[in-house]
């Protein structure tokens, strides 16, 4: 198989199992403190395992993203515990709006007039969400306060990729990433672990769901990512992942019967086009601050 079409499939495998979160987190007993953090545990110990260069180059640094990491995936947790997969995974892919307007004050990335445009559409599809306020169910009780974590999961989800932006401009290739990864489940598991303690009930199926999420879910999906990083370009990269946002609440419906709302699924039809159109056209544009 060649080299490229392998790494290809090596993203679309880790947006695969990316996607696999939410359904997964519904699908358990435990609390969301504790899915966060045993989860986290599992995840350290395959991904120091199997990726050498997460062991290596540590820094202030990496603690800082480490941090917006692991309260990204606090965050997601416990918004899919409330509200719908849907809404957790496209709300969180509002990130973007916050890399625009964060750009120029930490990374010196000024704001283009394309940005404004993208800004406003990215509003409308934001605001589709609060147009019908979703009903509460089984697998979404409390959509309203989980809508509201899901956002919060795009800011933090925003300040990882900027740290990890701000942590390769040395050039430190695919490290960045690998170390940020671990630091993040080491500070969720350690952060989290108060909470999640005593466990006074579970089953061999939450066992099975801990397992899974952090040996697959996120130490797999970060392997295959890397790896396949190596030889596919960011762009086309940042293409391909855009699966997860359309499988995620696939596999929530076919396992829990999950329906986001239409406004919903319009709020994040708005925003997954927009995004893949602003990727696309970031691509033909000369590269901000080159001279």
């Amino acid at each position: 198989m060649p080299s490229e079409l392998a790494a290809r499939l090596q993203v679309l495998a880790a947006a695969v199992l990316f996607s696999t979160g939410g359904a997964a987190i519904k699908a358990s007993t435990l609390s969301s403190w504790q899915v966060a953090s045993f989860r986290s545990a599992v995840a350290l110990v395959v991904l120091v395992a199997i990726l050498p260069e997460s062991r290596r180059r540590w820094s202030g640094r990496t603690w800082a993203v480490g941090f917006a990491y692991a309260a990204t995936m606090v965050l997601f947790v416990a918004a899919n515990k409330l509200t719908t997969a849907a809404n957790t995974i496209f709300l969180q892919y509002t990130s973007p709006l916050y890399l625009v307007l964060a750009g120029p004050w930490l990374l010196g990335e000024p704001v283009q007039r394309r940005d404004l445009v993208y800004l406003a559409v990215l509003a409308v599809g934001l605001a589709l969400f609060f147009v019908d306020p979703a009903p509460q169910t089984a697998s979404a009780p409390h959509p309203q306060l989980g809508n509201a974590l899901a956002l919060l999961s795009g800011v933090s989800w925003a300040a990882t990729a900027l740290g990890l932006r701000w942590m390769a401009r040395p050039g430190s290739g695919g490290a960045p990433v690998a170390t940020a990864a671990a630091c993040g489940n080491l500070i969720a598991f350690a952060s989290g672990l108060p909470a999640a303690l005593p466990v006074t009930t579970h089953s061999p199926l939450d066992a099975a769901i801990i397992l899974y999420l952090g040996v697959f879910q996120i130490a797999g999906a970060y392997y295959f990512l890397i790896r396949g990083l190596r030889c596919v370009p960011a762009l086309e990269a940042s293409l391909l992942l855009l699966l997860e946002p359309v499988l995620n609440p696939l596999w929530s419906w076919l396992v829990h019967g999950e329906r986001p709302g239409p406004w919903a699924v319009a709020g994040g039809g708005v925003i997954l086009v927009a995004t893949t159109f602003k990727t696309w056209n970031d691509s033909r544009m000369p590269t901000r601050g080159a001279t």
